[in-house]
Order: C-alpha cells, then structure tokens, then sequence
C-alpha cells in the first residue's frame, strides 16, 4: 500500500468548497502581494544562468501548467519530482540553488527544509528503499519566465518537502502551498539520533488540546480516529476549508495564544523577517476568534494524531500515516491565494 497518496477513508470529510476568493478575508492582500520580488527574481536568473541548456530545460516549465497545478509533497515511484534534482548538479548550481532559498526562508526554515532532507538518508540507512532515497533527491523548479512584469514561480519539492512561490508584477502574492512532512519526525538511532523536526506542530497541538476543559476538548474532537493524511491536496486546496472543531473566540487567552502560535509555526516562522511580518498581517485579517480548532484522535505521546486548524482565509492541516506518529504530513494553504491564484 502507497501510504503517501492521499487516502480520505479514515478523515471526517471537511465541508463544502468555498464558492471563490472573493468571498475570503484578504483577497484584495492577496493581491497587492506579501513583498518585492526584486532579490528572488535576481538569484532564481542567476541560479538558471550557472545552468547549461540541458539542465535549465529541466528546472524549467510554463506558467500555470499541469506541472504547476499537479503539486505534491509526497513519493511516489523513484521520489523524482519535476525539474532539476540537487543530486545532478554541480557545487556551484548547488549554491545557486540555495541562494534561491535564503532569499525566501529564515535560517529556522532552511534547516527544517535540510531535515526533512536529510530524513531521506536516514530512512536509506535503514534499508527502506535505499535506491531511491537520498537528501539530494529534491528539485528546483521555475515555471514561467522571471520578469519584473506578469506571473511566474518557483518550487522546491521533494518527498515530504514543498514550497511553491508565486510572483506576479515582481510581487511575491504567495508561499503556499507549504508542506514540511516527516518519516520519522524522531530519530532514535544513528549518527542523527535525537532530531526531531515538527517538534512544534506536535507540541504545541498536543498542549493545546490537553489544555483544554473536557467540553471544550469535546466539541474540538472531530473524530476518535486518528486523521492519517491530510484532505487538502492538489486541485483540492480550498475543498476542505470549512469551519469544524471550537472556536477560538470559546477560549481562553492563554489558548487562544496557543492557537496563534501554532498558525505562525505552519505560516511565518520558516520565513525570512520581511516576508514573515507580511505573511502575519495576511493570516490575522478577518476574525480571528473565527479561528478553529479541530483534533482527531488520542492524545498521547507516540501515538497517532491530527488536527487542522480553519481559519478565514487559511487550512492549516496534520495527519499521522502510522501509529506511533512517526510518519506525519501536514499542508499549509492561504485559501484566498493558492498557487498565485486569486480565484
């Protein structure tokens, strides 16, 4: 069994589409966009120069394509995704590469994107699938041509990793979807024994919800079943978007910080300072006592888990594969900007 498709037979169903952006908090922010392009658009033409013909048609694809629309962050096959792999380029393409990414992530989000990297080597060394499996099987990708006018983007994907980067009118409108996902989140043994990279997205939901009264832990149960993947996938991003679970406005403060923390874990935290403040001014417009909560099985260490986090103009959502929450996925979209798209 591929326990990476995404499989909706053990998740409580999540709504109804929302009828468009329009109708959300932060469309028209959507629109103005997070922050200039100019240094992204800078390193991403000097990272596909320092390429030959040959590997630049293959870190390359057209705009809004089917590559563009068909994201993913889990295996598949050989773990190939589109565009080009680190893996096939030299130190120099490997460089520029990364100079891509520290204009987009924070040092807090560049080394979660090397763990999660580095958990393919781990899993390697284990002996689960050690062919296909490497901390360098991951691709860069630029869809569009990067120009100060019109759209274009950029993508890091990867087994259990994916950024994708929208750009319009050299603006950046949008970092979602996001996904850091993990197997396993803790390492117990080898030269990497004790990391663990979604500590806060485990912590932070786990306290939140024993934090909570047992009425109030009642209506944020959606389900005694533990959600084992995530609903909100590709050409699904706004499908499951309405509100379940309680609502922050029912918490107290304490919790209701906990809430928020735990958004900007998934939202802010992995982005550069500039990029961050803007990306928390978007995900605080509307209501946030509108916010909620909804947690899906036990909660007890080592065991599986989920949760998602609904808010008026974002999913935020967590899925445990197996039963020891070793094997966990998670997605973060802005509903009102998905792919760059505002509608």
């Amino acid at each position: 069994m591929n326990y990476d498709a995404p499989d909706r037979r053990r998740v409580i169903a999540g709504g109804m589409a929302l009828a468009g952006a329009a109708m959300l908090p932060g469309a028209a922010a959507a629109e103005t966009g997070l922050g200039p392009a100019a240094d992204l658009l800078a390193t991403t033409r000097k990272f596909l120069a320092s390429l030959d013909d040959e590997k630049r048609k293959a870190a390359t694809f057209a705009w809004n394509g089917p590559q563009w629309r068909n994201w993913n962050y889990f295996g598949s096959g050989d773990n190939i995704k589109p565009g080009l792999r680190l893996e096939v380029m030299n130190a120099a393409q490997k460089q520029a590469a990364w100079d891509v990414l520290a204009i987009l992530l924070s040092p807090a989000g560049i080394e979660k994107t090397r763990n999660v990297m580095t958990l393919q080597d781990v899993l390697a060394s284990q002996g689960n699938m050690p062919g296909q499996r490497s901390s360098e099987r991951f691709s860069f990708a630029v869809f569009g041509t990067p120009s100060e006018t019109g759209a274009w983007g950029f993508r890091l994907e990867g087994h259990h990793l994916h950024q994708s980067i929208s750009v319009r009118d050299n603006r950046i409108v949008s970092v979602t979807p996001s996904s850091f996902s993990v197997n396993p989140n803790r390492v117990t043994t080898g030269k990497h024994a004790g990391l663990v990279t979604l500590r806060g997205e485990e912590a932070l939901a786990r306290r939140l919800y024993g934090d909570l009264s047992p009425k109030l832990q009642g209506r944020a149960r959606a389900s005694a079943t533990p959600m084992n993947n995530i609903m909100s996938y590709a050409r699904r991003e706004r499908a499951n978007a309405q509100a379940l679970g309680v609502a922050a406005a029912e918490l107290g403060s304490a919790q209701r910080d906990l809430i928020w923390q735990l958004v900007d874990t998934y939202a802010t935290d992995y982005l550069t300072p500039a990029l961050a403040e803007a990306q928390r001014a978007r995900v605080r417009t509307g209501d946030r006592d509108a916010a909620h909560f909804a947690w899906y099985g036990p909660n007890t260490a080592e065991r599986a888990f989920g949760y998602r986090v609904i808010g008026q103009g974002f999913v935020i959502e967590l899925g445990s594969v197996d039963p020891a929450a070793q094997h966990i996925h998670t997605i973060y979209h802005d509903l009102a900007n998905v792919l760059g798209r505002t509608g």
